[in-house]
C-alpha cells in the first residue's frame, strides 16, 4: 500500500511466479505495466493513484493474467482502447477503471463479463451503453452517446466514431464529441439545414491514421477538409458514393495511391503526399497503370503494398525525369564559367566592406530570397544597401557570432550602432528577461531590441538557445508580435521584435489618464478581445507545433497605431511535446493571471492560456487590473470577485468600466463577454473552452459593431494552408512596408508581491 514509492514498475516483478497479490496503492508510480507482467499469476492488482498523473499507457497485459479476481487501476493515466480480449479474464469479479484516459467503445469482451463490481467513470468512453452482466456497473462521465443502456447512437454518430477509430481516437476530438447531436458543438463539424452532417474540417489538427470507409454513410457531406494532417493509407472507394460532395481536401498528408475516380464536381487537392509525388493533377481518378488500382482501395492498405506503390512510382518517375535532367545539366555548365567570374567579382569587392547581414529567414522560396547588408560607415551608423550574406564585426577584429533565426539575422555591432551602444534615452522598459530599447535603421524601420540580462540566461547552453528560438521564429501571424531575428556574441544574447507604437493594452485600460489617452471604446475592446483570440487560438492549434504562452495578460498585448492587437512575449513560450498538449515547468508567469493548477502543480496546459485570456476578458469589462492590492480583501484578486457577480445584471452593470456607454444594446454583448469570461476561469481546465471557441463567441460581436468602411477586413486575405514562405509573403504585402514594432515600456513591475506559500525561488515573470 502507500509507502511514498516512485517511478516505473520494476521488470522483475514478472518473473515471481509465484505472486499472486500485489498491492501498490497510493504510490507516485509512473510509467506503464511491464511487458514481463505477461501471464503473471497474480489474483489481485491494485494499482490506483488517489494523486495526479500515475501510469499510463495501455492495459493489454492484463488481458493475459487468466488469474486476476480484484483488479484496481483508477486514478492513473490508462490510455487506448479496453481490449475485447479482457473478456478472457473470466474469473474477475471487481474492475475499477475510474478517472483514466480510456477512449473508443466498451467492447462486448467486457460487456459480458459476470463481475460484481465495475466502474468505468471519468473516461472518454465513447457510443451506446452496452447492458453490462456485472452486478454493479458504474460509468457517468464519459462521452456516450446516450445515458440509457442498450439504446443505440444515430447512425451519424456511429459513422463518426469510426471515423474517429481509424485515427487513434485523439484526444483534441474524444473531448469534444459527446452525446447523440453531431450539430451541436461537435469540434470540426458543421451541419446543413436538414440537421445531417455536411462538412468535416479538422485541418492541422496532429491527427495520425487512416480514412474510414464509414465516412461514406454521412451522405449529406458537402466537404472534407483534413489538409495538413499525418493520414496514411489510401482514400477508401465508396467516398465516390458521397453524391453532395463538392471538395475532398487531403493535401499535405501520407496518403497512397490509387486515388478513387470522383465526380467532376468534386475538387480534390492530394498535393503535398509524398507517394503521389507532390503532383495535384493526380487528383481525380485512379492511375490506370497502378498495380494495386484493381484491389479494394476501401480496405487498409498493409505496409507492403505501401511499399511496393512507392518503388513503382518511382520506377516510373525515373524514366521522365532523365530527359530534363541531362538538358539541365548541360544549361548548367554553359553557366559556370560566367556565374564563377561573377561571383568571384561580387566575393572580392566585398571583402573590401566592413558590413553585417540581414537575411530574411526562410529562404525555402529562391522567389522570395532577399538580402540586406548593413554596413558600417566611418562614423559608425548603419545603413542598407543590397548585396550578399557575410557577417564581420565593423571594428574588424573577427567575425560576429550570427545565427539564422527570425525574419532577420542581424550582428550585435549592428544592434549597438541603432540603439546608440544601448543607450538609458533609448529604454522602452524593463521585463522579466532584461531591458528593451527602441531601435531604427537608416531606412527608417523601427525595431525594439531585448537585451537579456545574464542573470536570466546563464543556465540555458547556447545550443538550447539557438534551438528554441528557430523554432519559435516559424510562427508568423497578423496578432502575434513578430520574433524578427536575434543575436548572439560572446555573453550577449538580444532578441530583435516589432515596434507597436500605441504600446501595451493595460495602458490604456489602467493609466489612460496619466497618457492623456482617450479610454477605449467598447467596439474597439471587442475587436482587441478578438484579435488577440486569434493569435492564441493560432499558438495553440495552428501553428507547426503547439505552443503555450504561460504569461498572458494586459501588458503582454501590443496595440499599433490602428489599435489592431497582437500578443507579444509569445517568443519565450514552451513548447508543448510532439502530439501533446501539457508540459510541466516551473512556475512562470504573473499572479492574478495564473491558473490554479498551474500554479498549484506546475502542469501546463494551453488551458492555462485560456484562463489567462478570461481574466484579460474581465479586465477590458471593467477597467480593473487582475490584481490590486489597493482595492477591497473581497475584490483584490479579480477573477474570483467577477465569478461571484457575473450572474448578476445589476452588479455586473455596477461593476462594468464607467467609461463605457452603457446602454441595452452594449449589455447584451457585455453580458455574452462576462458569461465567455466565466466560462475560460472555470476552475477544472477540462470544463474551459478551447480558443477557438472564443474567436467563434467573439467573431459575430465585432461584425456587429464592424463599420461600413472595414468591408475589406484583412483577415481573409492569408490563406493559413500556404507554405511558411509563402505566407509570410502575404502577410508582409497585407501589412505593407510601415510594419508596427514592439513597445514594451508597461512590463516594468509586471510580477506583484509574491503571495504567501509560493517558493522564494520565483522571482522573475519566468522562473527558468
Amino acid at each position: 500500500m502507500s509507502c511514498n514509492l516512485v517511478g516505473p514498475l520494476p521488470h522483475f516483478l514478472g518473473n515471481m511466479s509465484s505472486l499472486t497479490v500485489l498491492q501498490l496503492s497510493g504510490n507516485g508510480l509512473s510509467g506503464g505495466i511491464p511487458p514481463s507482467f505477461n501471464g503473471l499469476n497474480l489474483q489481485i492488482l491494485w494499482l490506483n493513484n488517489p494523486t495526479s498523473g500515475g501510469l499510463s499507457g495501455p492495459i493489454d497485459v492484463l488481458t493475459t493474467m487468466v488469474q486476476l479476481n480484484s483488479v484496481w487501476l483508477h486514478g492513473n493515466q490508462f490510455s487506448g482502447v479496453i481490449p475485447n480480449s479482457i473478456g478472457n479474464l473470466t474469473s474477475l469479479k471487481d474492475l475499477n477503471l475510474n478517472q483514466n484516459q480510456f477512449v473508443g467503445l466498451v467492447p462486448d469482451g467486457l460487456a459480458n463479463l459476470a463481475l460484481d463490481s465495475l466502474t468505468l467513470n471519468n473516461n472518454h468512453l465513447m457510443g451506446p451503453i452496452p447492458k453490462f452482466k456485472a452486478r454493479n456497473a458504474s460509468f457517468d462521465s464519459n462521452a456516450f452517446c446516450q445515458s440509457t443502456p442498450g439504446v443505440p447512437c444515430s447512425a451519424e454518430v456511429m459513422a463518426l466514431i469510426e471515423f474517429l477509430c481509424g485515427l487513434n481516437y485523439p484526444s483534441t476530438l474524444v473531448s469534444k464529441w459527446s452525446g447523440n447531436d453531431p450539430c451541436r458543438s461537435w469540434l470540426g463539424v458543421s451541419c446543413g439545414n436538414d440537421g445531417k452532417v455536411s462538412v468535416i474540417n479538422l485541418p492541422k489538427y496532429n491527427l495520425n491514421g487512416t480514412l474510414s470507409h464509414s465516412v461514406a454513410k454521412l451522405e449529406s457531406l458537402v466537404q472534407i477538409r483534413l489538409q495538413n494532417n499525418n493520414l496514411w493509407g489510401s482514400v477508401p472507394e465508396n467516398w465516390t458514393s458521397l453524391k453532395s460532395l463538392t471538395e475532398l481536401d487531403l493535401s499535405g498528408n501520407n496518403i497512397s495511391p490509387p486515388l478513387p475516380k470522383f465526380s467532376s464536381i468534386v475538387k480534390v487537392a492530394v498535393d503535398g503526399n509524398r507517394l503521389f509525388n507532390g503532383n495535384p493533377s493526380a487528383a481525380g481518378a485512379a492511375p490506370q497503370d497502378s498495380p494495386s488500382s484493381s484491389t479494394d482501395s476501401g480496405s487498409h492498405v498493409n505496409g507492403t503494398s505501401q511499399l511496393n506503390q512507392h518503388k513503382a512510382l518511382k520506377r516510373s518517375s525515373t524514366v521522365s525525369i532523365v530527359a530534363p535532367v541531362a538538358s539541365v545539366a548541360v544549361i548548367a555548365f554553359l553557366l559556370v564559367i560566367p556565374l564563377s567570374m561573377y561571383c568571384k567579382k561580387r566575393r572580392d569587392a566585398f571583402k573590401n566592406s566592413t558590413s553585417h547581414v540581414i537575411h530574411p529567414r526562410d529562404a525555402s522560396d529562391s522567389d522570395s530570397m532577399v538580402k540586406v547588408v548593413v554596413a558600417s560607415n566611418t562614423n559608425g551608423s548603419a545603413s542598407t544597401v543590397t548585396g550578399s550574406s557575410t557577417s564581420r564585426n565593423s571594428s574588424g577584429i573577427g567575425e560576429s557570432h550570427v545565427i539564422e533565426a527570425g525574419n532577420l539575422i542581424i550582428s550585435v555591432q549592428v544592434l549597438r550602432n541603432v540603439t546608440n551602444n544601448f543607450a538609458p534615452e533609448n529604454e522602452l522598459g524593463r521585463g522579466g528577461f532584461g531591458v528593451v530599447y527602441k531601435g531604427e535603421l537608416d531606412d527608417g524601420t523601427k525595431i525594439a531590441v531585448k537585451r537579456m540580462e545574464a542573470g536570466v540566461i546563464s543556465n540555458k547552453a547556447l545550443d538550447e538557445f539557438q534551438a528554441e528560438i528557430a523554432v519559435l521564429s516559424k510562427v508568423r501571424h497578423r496578432h502575434l508580435v513578430s520574433l524578427l531575428g536575434y543575436s548572439v556574441e560572446g555573453n550577449e544574447r538580444i532578441l530583435v521584435y516589432e515596434y507597436m507604437p500605441q504600446g501595451a493594452l493595460s495602458r490604456h485600460l489602467f493609466r489612460w489618464k496619466t497618457f492623456e489617452l482617450e479610454p477605449l471604446s467598447w467596439k474597439r475592446r471587442l475587436n482587441i478581445a478578438l484579435d488577440v483570440a486569434r493569435g492564441m487560438d493560432y499558438l495553440h492549434n495552428l501553428a507547426h507545433k503547439s505552443f503555450i504562452h504561460r504569461d498572458l495578460k494586459s501588458s503582454n498585448i501590443l496595440l499599433g497605431d490602428d489599435f489592431k492587437a497582437k500578443v507579444s512575449d509569445f517568443g519565450l513560450v514552451k513548447l508543448a511535446p510532439d502530439g501533446e498538449r501539457s508540459v510541466v515547468t516551473r512556475l512562470a508567469g504573473t499572479f492574478g493571471y495564473l491558473a490554479p493548477e498551474y500554479a498549484v502543480t506546475g502542469k501546463i496546459t494551453t488551458k492555462a492560456d485560456v484562463f489567462s485570456f478570461g481574466v484579460v476578458l474581465m479586465e477590458l469589462l471593467t477597467g480593473m487590473m487582475a490584481l490590486d492590492e489597493d482595492r477591497p480583501e473581497e475584490s483584490q484578486y479579480l477573477a474570483a470577485w467577477f465569478w461571484h457577480i457575473k450572474s448578476n445584471k445589476e452588479k455586473l452593470m455596477a461593476a462594468i468600466d464607467p467609461t463605457l456607454d452603457r446602454n441595452e444594446e452594449t449589455f447584451e454583448s457585455i453580458a455574452i463577454i462576462a458569461e465567455l469570461a466565466g466560462h475560460c476561469t472555470a476552475r477544472e481546465p477540462s470544463q474551459r473552452p478551447d480558443m477557438s471557441h472564443a474567436v467563434n463567441v467573439l467573431s459575430p460581436l465585432v461584425e456587429k459593431w464592424k463599420p461600413i468602411d472595414d468591408e475589406n477586413e484583412e483577415y481573409s486575405g492569408i490563406d493559413y494552408s500556404l507554405p511558411l514562405n509563402q505566407m509570410v509573403k502575404g502577410w508582409q504585402d497585407a501589412e505593407g512596408k510601415d510594419s508596427s514594432y514592439l513597445n514594451l515600456e508597461d512590463s516594468k513591475g509586471s510580477i506583484p508581491a509574491r503571495p504567501t506559500g509560493f517558493a522564494e525561488s520565483f522571482t522573475s515573470a519566468d522562473g527558468r
